[in-house]
């Protein structure tokens, strides 16, 4: 079976193979994971490991099958470092992989585990072509895959989930739904043009600019809420100032890839000062 489309041999198929790691959208569900891990406190190095392989595999097996479809089946792509059967060989493997250390999170921990942890990998192998043609699941599928390993994580740890756990979840999934629908709409035209329905091919840029920027301010105030009503600490506000700084300059750059990289990392900032907040509670 050749597996490279480029060159022959073992080192032109390890290279092709590993050209679908890709650390940029591996990265934030990665580290959400091990953020859940992080957020028990007293946690088993060995379980965050495997709870962050496990993701890493779901994550792998949704980045060669978007990439198949869109080279394969809809042409969208110039090219792909994998043949149509090292795309097959590769989703068996990382699939396969994702499975059994599935199988031992369920004997380790439990199967609420396992039900936690499981949407990662179906999410991310029917993202392309199912779930990227919607604009609800296309706007929400990455954000809900990060949220469930943020909750995997945490729950491989302790065997149960809290408020605030839950809390940083639902917080996740609006910041980074409203910064997927700036940054889907970079690619209006093509979307339109293949009639894939994003937020923004079907509200219009401008509606979904501004449903986008709703997201996240919602997500601002679900965060201000949770402070009042002390689930979060009252330094929490602190991460609202710094995203909403963020956002306003966001909100004035007129290019939708400008503004989605500040808002990109404007959301780190956001999540390590929530981090900092509830880990060291400095104002309580």
């Amino acid at each position: 079976m050749n597996v490279a489309r480029h060159g022959g041999g073992v080192g032109a198929a390890v290279r092709a193979l590993a050209s679908q790691v890709h650390p940029v959208f591996m990265l934030p569900p990665l580290a959400a994971s091990a953020f859940g891990a992080v957020l028990a406190r007293e946690f088993d190095p060995g379980l965050a490991g495997l709870h962050v392989a496990v993701a890493f595999c779901a994550l792998y097996t949704a980045h060669v099958k978007d990439g198949y479809v869109d080279f394969y089946v809809r042409g969208e792509d110039d090219d792909h470092p994998l043949t149509a059967d090292g795309c097959r060989l590769a989703l068996v493997l990382s699939s396969t992989l994702f499975f059994l250390g599935l199988l031992v999170i369920g004997v380790l921990v439990g199967p609420v585990a396992t039900l936690l942890t499981l949407p990662g990998w179906v999410i991310g192998f029917l993202h392309a072509p199912q779930m990227d043609t919607n604009p609800v699941t296309t706007t929400t599928g990455y954000p809900l895959g990060i949220a469930f390993a943020l909750l995997g994580g945490f729950y491989v740890q302790t065997g149960t989930l809290t408020p605030v756990v839950l809390a940083f979840a639902a917080v996740f999934v609006l910041i980074l739904s409203g910064i997927i629908v700036i940054d889907d709409a970079k690619d209006y035209e093509y979307d339109r043009s293949i009639a894939k329905r994003t937020v923004a091919v079907v509200l219009g840029r401008e509606r979904a600019r501004t449903a986008a920027f709703l997201l996240m301010v919602t997500g601002l105030f679900v965060v201000l809420a949770l402070a009042v009503a002390a689930v979060f600490p009252p330094s929490s506000v602190l991460a609202v100032l710094v995203f909403g700084v963020v956002a306003v300059v966001a909100a004035r750059a007129e290019e939708s890839e400008l503004a989605t990289m500040l808002l990109i990392r404007g959301s780190y900032l956001f999540l390590a000062a929530l981090v900092a907040a509830v880990w060291f509670r400095p104002l309580s």
